[in-house]
């Protein structure tokens, strides 16, 4: 009988310790750490929210790499999907296939809102790509001959950009009112009767060797080893309201993974890591 009491005494303690040992407050999760001992035991962490951003590979998802540990130990887990195009970025976007994008200026933004009826919005400027024109027939403007073909973005945005740093140039004339909604219909005067050849801008890289002068985003020629600032002929000041930016839906811009997402775009960090990196060939907006 006494063995039997002392039985059930011992095993009613190692249950009470064993239930007091479990009452901590703490909240429980997958994560694990590291005792002195070099054993592993149970850490408590922050629940983690998932944000996919859409971006362009060149400099976009770059810069979005950069800052991704630091979303992290924010609670944020930064899904980078990568878009070689400008089209279905806001398509997803506006679907909720993705929750941001980063790839698009206001003047582009604002286009394809009108174009497809939907409500997408900047929520933070972050770099200026400079527009630049590239040869490899030419070393100069001045070698652009009469009837030289011209490769341009075909999108409106771009397409005005590419014509108005071309009238900048002397090359063409708009007419009087021309802006960033400007088209080929817009020019008044070409003495060098040039032709204009409209692609997608992704694609004008890969046509160097067929025209004599490609307008191309920046990012599109970083993408193609081309560099801004050694490798074309002229280029956008820096003073362009071209800024691209992070954008987002009206359901989700106050959310805080975006507002973390926003913090962390803009902060001294990426500025540092935008100059450092790109050396003037992509220039921070904040």
């Amino acid at each position: 009988m006494k063995k039997w009491l002392y039985t059930v005494l011992t095993l009613s303690l190692v249950l009470l310790l064993a239930a007091c040992g479990n009452n901590s407050g703490g909240t429980t999760t997958t994560g694990t750490g590291t005792d002195a001992a070099g054993s592993e035991e149970p850490t408590t962490t922050a629940e983690t929210v998932t944000l996919k951003v859409g971006a362009s590979p060149v400099p976009h998802a770059e810069i979005l790499e950069h800052i991704k540990p630091e979303l992290e130990k924010e609670g944020v887990n930064l899904d980078i999907i990568q878009f070689s195009d400008y089209i279905l970025p806001n398509t997803q976007l506006a679907e909720k296939t993705i929750d941001a994008n980063f790839f698009q200026t206001q003047s582009y933004l604002d286009v394809q809102n009108e174009k497809n009826g939907t409500d997408l919005v900047s929520v933070a400027a972050v770099h200026i790509e400079p527009f630049a024109a590239y040869s490899k027939k030419i070393k100069s403007i001045d070698e652009l001959k009469d009837g030289a073909t011209v490769a341009i973005p075909n999108d409106p945005t771009n397409t005005a950009r590419a014509l108005l740093l071309l009238q900048k140039q002397g090359l063409i004339t708009m007419k009087e009112g021309s802006d960033i909604t400007s088209s080929e219909k817009d020019i008044a005067e070409n003495p060098k009767n040039l032709k204009f050849l409209p692609l997608e801008a992704a694609a004008i890289p890969r046509q160097l060797d067929e025209v004599d002068l490609g307008m191309i985003n920046a990012n599109y020629a970083l993408e193609a080893g081309l560099s801004p600032g050694k490798d074309a002929l002229f280029k956008e000041d820096s003073d362009v309201p071209y800024a691209n930016l992070l954008v987002t839906r009206q359901d989700n811009k106050d959310s805080d993974a975006v507002k973390k997402l926003i913090a962390a775009l803009n902060s001294d960090d990426t500025k540092k890591f935008i100059e450092e990196k790109y050396q003037g060939e992509i220039i921070p907006a904040f």
